[in-house]
């Protein structure tokens, strides 16, 4: 039943080898199941000062932003050349879904404090896999966020569409002269990402204004239970000379709160001089404008994401 193997190297000589991984897919129609079988890493790059790593599989479905949409395997200790042999399910999958996702292996370590580091990723579009045929893929990892090249146009835009699906926000600034403050106004979020099982988040937004001011540089809003279209209305106060306006950044993220367990990220933005488009566009205006109140939407991205999962 195993079909043939899928080869893929990095195309550049230049670029680091980061190992193989070997896996297997088998769609499950009648049941609307995707098995997910990971049978092993060969030579992964050194992660730890032992000259070894601690690794791990992670896969996402793209597009698609969804903690029901991430599997992980179990940690490994010790070891370039892991043998998992485990298989993860994907359920509620549909034939439709088959032609328009791709799924995401990442290889990852999980370091001694543990923050997980990302190795290197496979993407595997899943229009190709025949129905009820088990494949066996054995294929390079890559570094695909930096590739640039003509080979990888396809991976950039799975990665963009996943991108948009988490969301926008309207952000309102201002900056007051007499009250040398910054006023910043999360007015609400629309199209967010859907982080819960039960298709829905329960956001709330956090701002830090960089370099850290202290306590008083961290706000966080209320939380909107099960939306994805929350509105918030609510203003935050920075008390901050205009000419140290220009050298901070504010750092905007949008996160699924979790009772009893770590909160999900869901997108953020950054507004500031190092900022391109139009979140610089809108810090720019606000530091010209005092005294008036400057709207924009953000489309919300990776930034800002956690390094730990």
């Amino acid at each position: 039943q195993t079909g043939q193997f899928e080869r893929s190297y990095a195309q550049e000589p230049d670029q680091t080898y980061l190992g193989t991984l070997e896996f297997s897919l088998l769609f499950d129609q009648e049941n609307n199941c995707l098995h997910c079988t990971i049978h092993k890493a060969k030579g992964l790059k050194a992660m730890d000062s032992n000259g070894l790593a601690d690794p791990y599989v992670k896969l996402h479905l793209l597009p698609g932003a969804s903690k029901a949409n991430k599997l992980r395997t179990k940690t490994l200790k010790n070891t370039l050349n892991p043998v998992w042999n485990e298989t993860l399910i994907y359920h509620g999958i549909t034939a439709a879904d088959m032609t328009t996702k791709t799924l995401r292996l990442c290889v990852c370590d999980m370091d001694r404090l543990g923050r997980n580091e990302f190795i290197g990723e496979i993407r595997v579009a899943l229009k190709k896999l025949k129905e009820g045929e088990s494949k066996k893929y054995y294929m390079g990892l890559e570094r695909i966020a930096q590739t640039r090249d003509g080979n990888s146009q396809a991976v950039d835009h799975g990665a963009l569409v996943a991108e948009e699906e988490r969301g926008r926000i309207l952000v309102s600034l201002m900056y007051i002269t007499e009250k040398s403050s910054l006023i910043v106004g999360i007015i609400r979020c629309a199209h967010l990402a859907a982080m819960d099982s039960n298709g829905y988040s329960d956001p709330f937004v956090k701002i830090i204004l960089q370099p850290n001011m202290g306590k008083k540089s961290k706000y966080k809003t209320s939380v909107k239970k099960k939306t994805l279209n929350p509105e918030f209305n609510e203003e935050f106060t920075y008390e901050v000379p205009h000419d140290q306006l220009a050298k901070k950044t504010l750092e905007i993220s949008v996160w699924d709160y979790d009772l009893g367990m770590s909160n999900d990220f869901i997108g953020g933005v950054e507004l500031g001089v190092n900022a391109k488009g139009e979140r610089l566009k809108h810090w720019f205006e606000c530091l010209k404008y005092k005294g008036k109140k400057v709207e924009y939407w953000h489309t919300l991205t990776q930034q800002g994401a956690p390094c730990s999962d």
